[in-house]
């Protein structure tokens, strides 16, 4: 038994995770590249290895003649029978080759072959293993700033974060641990190129698969997701169990698992929505927290118009526009804010500008097919006594919000504008 070459096997197996079988492959493909150097011609050499003991053996098929013209392929009669005594003119003879007579070229030539296979596998199991973890998070070690990249060591092979792929603001240390996310895996002659990414949004998406249980088991899912990395991320759930609240099982308890996100993520602030197969309600979650008068959704062109109170127009829109940005991005709509009084005078912002064909059809003077639960719903439409009336907010939010007393007449649009403050007390008199 060779056991030397056996241990050597055994130790690049487990390493290199190569298997004894290319190990088997590149030493037989070595011993007939020794064969040709040394002899000039290996077309005739066969080698035999007995995988089990590591035993080798490697000969040479030639040709029993009389007057051997080609020593490489052809044997005399007479050496032929010293090596079988039933050796016959005509008969094919293996000759043993000692590979302790090749040269110090043949020699050093089966080496290089030999590393060059070793090189090769263990590229290709590199290759592989983190192929199958594209689109995926790993944890990373900061090596070192290559010009304004980042090298990563991913463990077995190094990872490139490229400037467009890091978040600004953040500034990482030698030897600090990050998690990133691999976006694609190129296999090159010196070996795989990974690439990575701080800034996609599926980052934060493979980060919420592995911290929510219920998000790895598949009863809460992650519909949709909007981010703008390093400042806020928007995120839309559904629970596929009505006894699981999908919000409340990616926040966690006193917000753990959400927190722990955060954290990896350097402060980002993230938005985790309901979502709702009703486009206006959805549009209404993805705006939060900005309260929302009303949503006026098609879905055929993915436009929203959308209604809010004067107040709370800033916040709905958002710092430079982020907020309606990311619902934008979540929801697929393209959405159109307007405040209580912008909305007034602007067309398409008014409940009235839909309500043609709903006229008609009450006074049975449309021809067409009209579907009230479709006009309500599936476009998104609040219903008409939320859009008349609205929701004004009470004298105390005002309060607690720093604000004056609101003035009469903004509690008109309750009432109605053309009520006066008669009628107004003999309804409110009415109801009590």
């Amino acid at each position: 038994m060779n056991k030397e070459l056996m241990e050597a096997l055994d130790i690049l197996e487990k390493e290199k995770e190569i298997s004894k079988e290319t190990l088997f492959d590149a030493i037989e493909n070595s011993l007939i590249t020794a064969c040709k150097n040394h002899f000039g011609k290996s077309d005739n050499i066969k080698v035999e290895i007995d995988k089990e003991t590591c035993d080798f053996l490697c000969y040479a098929e030639k040709e029993v003649v009389e007057e051997p013209e080609d020593d490489c392929v052809q044997i005399a009669l007479e050496d032929a029978l010293k090596i079988s005594k039933r050796a016959q003119l005509g008969d094919i003879i293996h000759v043993e080759i000692k590979s302790k007579e090749f040269g110090r070229i043949a020699t050093q030539n089966a080496k290089n072959v030999i590393l060059q296979k070793i090189r090769e596998e263990e590229r290709s199991v590199i290759y592989n293993q983190y192929y199958e973890k594209e689109k995926d998070v790993v944890t990373g070690i900061v090596q070192r700033y290559v010009g304004r990249n980042i090298s990563i060591n991913l463990g077995k092979a190094d990872g490139i974060l490229n400037e467009s792929e890091q978040v600004k603001g953040e500034a990482f240390k030698p030897t600090e641990r990050i998690k990133v996310y691999i976006l694609e895996v190129k296999n090159t002659p010196k070996g795989p190129r990974i690439l990575v990414s701080r800034t996609h949004p599926e980052l934060v998406k493979r980060l919420f698969e592995s911290e929510v249980t219920e998000i790895k088991d598949g009863t809460v899912e992650i519909k949709s997701i909007a981010r703008e990395a390093g400042s806020r991320t928007k995120m839309a759930v559904w629970s596929n169990n009505p006894n699981v609240d999908a919000v409340g099982a990616c926040v966690g308890i006193n917000g753990a698992r959400v927190n722990t996100i955060v954290e990896e993520l350097r402060g980002e602030k993230i938005d985790i929505i309901n979502w709702d197969e009703n486009p206006g309600n959805l549009i209404q979650n993805a705006l939060s927290p900005a309260k929302i008068v009303a949503v006026f959704a098609d879905p055929d062109e993915k436009t929203a118009k959308v209604v809010v109170p004067d107040y709370q127009l800033s916040l709905a829109i958002g710092k430079e526009g982020q907020n309606a940005r990311l619902a934008a991005r979540l929801t697929g709509y393209k959405i159109d804010i307007k405040s209580e009084t912008q909305a007034k005078d602007a067309p398409g912002f008014r409940y009235e500008d839909y309500m043609d064909e709903y006229d008609e059809y009450e006074e049975g003077e449309y021809e067409g097919e009209f579907d009230e639960e479709e006009m309500e719903e599936d476009n998104g439409l609040i219903p008409e006594e939320e859009i008349l009336y609205g929701e004004m907010p009470a004298e105390e939010e005002f309060r607690e919000n720093g604000m004056e007393e609101p003035a009469e007449e903004s509690f008109q649009i309750e009432y109605g504008e053309e009520n006066t403050e008669e009628e107004i007390a003999e309804e409110e008199m009415a109801e009590e």
